[in-house]
């Protein structure tokens, strides 16, 4: 069958995460209809999906194979005709049951059912929980006795009360008024305004470091990754440790890899492990493979890589020599053939590259070349650079730096089906970009290369684990409390975070967040926001969550904010 359609079917991957939404969400439709109204673009697809699915079943049963939502459901099934003897049955975190979850509950049917939640906080629509189930707890269980806990032992007054104001912009399900049994003298919640994003992030770990609570005792809490990166590096230029949880670590990205690979070669080329790292980017170039270039390269330039790359020994014609074949073992004798450079002679490289016997590794693609060419091109316009800032600026405008920006944004923007969604591609990229920013406003204070390099690499492992400040994606932070809360970059946009309210979100789940980040706070808050991005040139306003806690009088551009989002409800 062939189907001529705008959008690519999903791949398989992609297409099991799907049906296991479906299974934990849907409880009516089959899969065919719910494809249909879920993602109308698919329609097409449906019965073809649904073909897949069935077939998915059917071997599943042949084999006797089950995952995890199949023995959910199979317990569900068993409930509905097996008493099973539960007299009581305790749920956690009622306000993030999904669909699934809460029928099982209603099939056990026990005699005693006792389940604890907080509306205000069902924060994982994304995964599929259904704040309706808490919100329909009475009628479903109309003999059931809600006990309202009033009692607030964490936080201040003043922190309590901002969470409050915010909160109540929701659509109220349940009457709740929290009483706060803390006595002491409090400090009010503190809204602090940058001109700049930079801006924003120094100051904070400025604040930090001039703060008498103790690390451990203090939280940084972001909506957004990108946010993270910043207040990180921060820290990291006032040699402030901290761990981070939710999101990858600004050191541990592949792209920040990548540059300190480069970078670790210019001081210590006998780092042969940055070198394999590297030239995993390059296509057709494996770890073994390139573990043999490196070698060779030694072997080339008795001892160093970089004679062997500018100035090979000449008398080595070639450096990757047969093995001896067993007249024995001749047939299962794995031998490298001799390559030819012949093939690299129209890609335009330079006269005297061109003569490096490197190239005649066998298996050599124009791909790899064109990376090794790229390689020696940025080291030789490296030579001689006495500033760490010049060296990150000349690695990251290179060419070979490019490709493997490349690399990892194709790759970051691959479908389940392998094709690329340029738009994501150019997100990635963008994120990159601003990494980099951030791995060069780090670079400045240091004038040796040998300090930065161990600044970045020994110190951002001690600055990622063990003790330290907390970073937190708002996620992470839910049933952790902290004596001193920062929450950044609450801007519009960003939090609320406008982008995934568009990809099945909505503006009273990111309130819950907001009201979960917080009420973190035992003593402290901070909440702070920057009027200006200088890399992507773009002005901010102050997110509506400021404007309904009070801290941001209400003007033109709130209600501009708040006809925006009934806009979009209505759409």
């Amino acid at each position: 069958m062939n189907i001529e359609a705008e959008v690519s079917p999903y791949g398989g991957n992609y297409l099991y995460d799907v049906y296991s939404f479906y299974q934990n969400t849907e409880l009516h439709l089959d899969f065919e209809a719910w494809i249909c109204e879920k993602y109308e673009e698919h329609e097409q697809f449906a019965m073809i999906y649904a073909d897949v699915v069935d077939e998915f079943e059917t071997l599943k049963a042949e084999y006797g194979f089950v995952n995890f939502n199949d023995l959910l459901l199979h317990f569900r099934e068993i409930c509905k005709t097996t008493n099973l003897g539960y007299k009581e049955i305790l749920v956690d975190e009622y306000q993030d049951t999904n669909a699934l979850q809460g029928t099982l509950i209603e099939a056990m049917n026990p005699p005693s059912l006792f389940c604890v939640g907080d509306y205000d906080q069902s924060i994982y629509a994304f995964n599929g929980a259904d704040i309706s189930i808490i919100g329909s707890f009475s009628s479903k269980f109309p003999d059931a006795t809600v006990h309202t806990l009033t009692k607030n032992y964490r936080s201040t007054m003043p922190i309590l009360s901002l969470a409050t104001k915010v909160i109540e912009h929701n659509e109220r399900i349940y009457p709740k008024k929290l009483e706060v049994t803390r006595n002491q003298v409090a400090v009010a919640p503190k809204l602090l305004a940058y001109d700049e994003l930079f801006d924003q992030y120094h100051a904070m770990a400025a604040k930090i470091r001039d703060t008498s609570t103790p690390r451990e005792e203090i939280a940084v809490i972001f909506r957004n990754n990108s946010s993270a990166d910043g207040i990180e590096v921060g820290l990291r230029e006032l040699d402030i440790p901290c761990k981070r949880k939710g999101g990858t670590s600004f050191f541990d990205s592949k792209e920040v890899k990548a540059v300190l690979d480069l970078y670790t070669l210019l001081i210590n080329e006998a780092d042969m492990m940055s070198f394999i790292h590297l030239f995993e980017f390059a296509k057709g170039i494996g770890s073994a493979m390139a573990k043999e270039m490196y070698l060779a390269l030694k072997k080339v330039g008795n001892g160093s890589i970089f004679y062997g790359l500018y100035a090979p020994d000449e008398s080595m014609n070639n450096p990757f020599e047969k093995r001896k074949v067993s007249h024995q073992l001749g047939l299962f004798d794995d031998f490298l053939e001799l390559g030819a450079v012949g093939k690299f002679a129209k890609l335009g490289f330079e006269a005297k590259f061109m003569k490096n016997p490197i190239l005649k590794h066998p298996k050599l693609t124009k791909d790899g070349a064109t990376f090794l060419h790229d390689f020696y091109l940025l080291y030789r316009d490296l030579k001689g650079i006495k500033q760490p800032r010049t060296v990150v600026k000349k690695i990251v405008a290179s060419s070979l730096y490019k490709h493997i920006s490349d690399v990892l944004s194709s790759k970051r923007a691959q479908l389940k089906d392998g094709t690329i969604d340029e738009k994501q591609k150019t997100e990635s990229l963008s994120k990159i970009a601003r990494k980099m920013s951030l791995l060069e406003e780090l670079s400045k204070p240091y004038k040796e290369h040998e300090r930065f390099l161990n600044a970045m690499i020994l110190g951002s492992s001690d600055l990622t684990q063990g003790e330290g400040v907390n970073l937190l994606s708002v996620h992470a932070s839910k049933g952790l409390e902290y004596k001193e809360v920062y929450v950044i970059d609450l801007m519009d946009g960003r939090f609320p975070n406008r982008k995934l309210m568009q990809r099945g979100g909505s503006l009273d789940e990111e309130r819950r967040l907001f009201y979960v980040s917080v009420t973190r706070a035992k003593d402290i808050l901070y909440l702070a926001f920057a009027k200006y991005d200088k890399i992507k040139k773009i002005n901010f306003m102050p997110s509506q969550f400021l404007y309904e806690a009070g801290l941001v009088p209400k003007d033109e551009a709130y209600r501009a904010l708040v006809l925006k989002g009934e806009e979009k409800e209505e759409d």
